[in-house]
């Protein structure tokens, strides 16, 4: 059998992290926690579902998941985030992987479901996505990047069938909280890799984006979640770049 480390990266996810972590009780030999010195009971609920954790500051998403997997006791990783849960299906799915004398590609790429406002999403841009969540270490790293992290396969990856649902927000203010940061890290990012817009864009950015989501990508068949994740994927996308806008004219 072929060992695998479950690695999460937490900061003040009491809230969320006892039903990710009950989800995979059994599937692995190590769960490796990275928590940023949280200062609610995340560090102890992972601690008594026998999870090692390790408390490092921040330094951006994928290299805090970097670290997290090149401090794995095995060479096979489940990256996981603390609002992810692995349905009994995908459990299962990678049991019976891990038992092959052989595993046939270096990574599996994940469906995911969406969990928003109280339903599963399943149009809307977010219905069918597919993340490489289980891979070799030895195939590959995290790109570099402030937001929206992957790891990149060098290598085949294959597709699993089981999804991980995620449960994005516990709430409206929650989301609005974390767009805040996260299009800060976007526009920051713009910067880095040289991107500069027009404020013509931020007139555009909002109708164009929310015509695509909710029209285009079927969020209209998502009913009121659908419509509140398209308007406020749009607003996020606006604000990112007149955040780009903003940091442009200061630097």
């Amino acid at each position: 059998m072929t060992g695998l480390t479950i690695t999460i990266i937490t900061y003040q996810e009491e809230r969320n992290i006892g039903r990710c972590l009950e989800a995979v009780g059994g599937l692995a030999g190590e769960i490796l926690v990275v928590d940023s010195f949280s200062t609610d009971k995340t560090a102890e609920i992972c601690e008594s579902h026998g999870c090692r954790v390790i408390r490092r500051e921040f330094r951006g998403f994928a290299d805090q998941k970097q670290f997290a997997v090149n401090e794995a006791k095995n060479d096979w990783i489940l990256v996981l985030d603390a609002d992810e849960v692995v349905t009994e299906g995908l459990k299962n799915e990678i049991a019976a992987l891990l038992q092959q004398e052989t595993i046939p590609f270096c990574g599996y790429e994940i469906p995911f479901f969406l969990f928003y406002l109280g339903k599963i999403m399943h149009h809307t841009g977010v219905g069918n996505e597919y993340k490489p969540r289980l891979f070799n270490r030895k195939s590959g790293a995290f790109d570099p990047t402030e937001v929206h992290e992957k790891f990149t396969l060098k290598g085949r990856a294959g597709r699993l069938k089981g999804r991980i649902i995620h449960y994005s927000y516990s709430d409206l203010q929650n989301q609005f909280d974390k767009s805040n940061n996260y299009t800060t890290l976007g526009a920051r990012q713009n910067l880095q890799n040289g991107k500069r817009y027009h404020k013509l864009w931020v007139v555009i950015k909002f109708p164009v984006t929310f015509l695509i989501y909710f029209f285009i990508k079927g969020g209209f068949l998502d009913g009121y979640p659908g419509f509140m994740w398209s308007f406020i994927a749009a607003f996020n996308s606006t604000i990112k770049i007149a955040k780009t806008i903003e940091m442009t004219t200061r630097s």
